[in-house]
């Protein structure tokens, strides 16, 4: 059975500087929890990787927030992501009594102990907790089988292999499901991007090598091109015979509003976003390529990888 995780209002907040309103963070999370999606990120805690000022409502994830949310979903739905070096020793409690049970952790392959030391304080306060692996494209394959062990130790009921760049094939995303799954007895999740346009088939394959839980966002509204669209995801489970138990009419409900309303939630792929996952960048290389003219940007783009994809 497939664990669904909406992450529309955290990564969704890429593109409107996490500017949702309160009224319709709301709505947003009841219509997805009666739906029936299991998990709602209704933000980061203090800020996404490099903090700044002027993040709106999901990119700081205060209390007062997460109170206000639970008021409208169980505390069961409700989940957070951080970045460890961006909270202090109480933040954890703080959440947990404001009403968050899921607790997500972006884990820097190079010095992962301070998050993971984090991550079992969490784990003892009686979180659902996760552990992130990002850029899993780029991560040595030694690299990433040590941190998933050090991750079950330290009390990761799930491990999400992130595929930040939107790079990865369906072949690639299934031996590397099969390889954390021969490593560790945490469940396995994954994180689409949409660069290449394959976050929908490499999220069945995913689901196929044995992963359980699958991020979406509604009209797949995310970080550069977007994360798997959830309308579509719901429709493939039910088309497939896999599960009936989700509302998809509800969330294609929710997915007009959001078109209605919130101009940057429409679906997009910039080209520049494409030549990113083509050559396996993640978006922080975007500024790096000439976005008014695409054969000069992606000429610039493959001098910053080398012959590593064929042109």
């Amino acid at each position: 059975m497939v664990t669904n995780l909406d992450v529309t209002l955290r990564d969704g907040g890429y593109r409107n500087n996490f500017g949702f309103t309160l009224e319709y963070a709301l709505e947003h999370a009841r219509e997805s929890v009666a739906a029936g999606i299991e998990w709602v990120e209704i933000g980061y805690r203090k800020g996404s990787f490099q903090p700044k000022p002027g993040l709106g409502l999901t990119g700081m994830g205060a209390d007062e927030y997460i109170r206000a949310m639970a008021e409208v979903i169980p505390p069961e739905r409700i989940c957070m992501i951080l970045h460890p070096k961006n909270i202090e020793d109480d933040d954890l409690t703080q959440m947990f009594e404001a009403g968050v049970r899921l607790v997500r952790f972006c884990l820097p392959s190079t010095t992962p102990e301070p998050g993971l030391a984090v991550l079992r304080k969490a784990a003892d306060l009686g979180f659902t907790t996760t552990v992130n692996i990002t850029r899993v494209s780029q991560l040595d394959r030694r690299r990433l089988v040590e941190l998933s062990a050090m991750s079950e130790d330290a009390g990761a009921d799930v491990i999400y292999l992130a595929d930040s760049n939107g790079s990865l094939l369906p072949d690639e995303v299934s031996r590397l499901v099969t390889l954390v799954r021969s490593v560790t007895r945490s469940a396995i999740g994954l994180h689409a991007h949409n660069n290449l346009g394959l976050a929908l088939a490499n999220s069945i394959a995913a689901v196929d090598a044995g992963a359980t839980w699958i991020d979406s966002s509604v009209l797949g509204m995310g970080k550069g091109p977007g994360n798997l669209i959830t309308e579509q995801w719901l429709a493939y489970l039910g088309r497939a015979g896999r599960t009936d138990r989700y509302d998809l009419g509800r969330i294609l409900t929710l997915a007009h509003r959001m078109e209605s309303e919130i101009a940057e939630a429409r679906p997009s792929l910039p080209l520049p976003d494409l030549v990113l996952g083509h050559f396996d960048l993640s978006v922080e290389e975007r500024a790096k390529l000439p976005v008014d003219h695409m054969g000069a940007a992606f000429s610039a783009a493959r001098e910053l990888t080398g012959p590593v994809v064929a042109a």
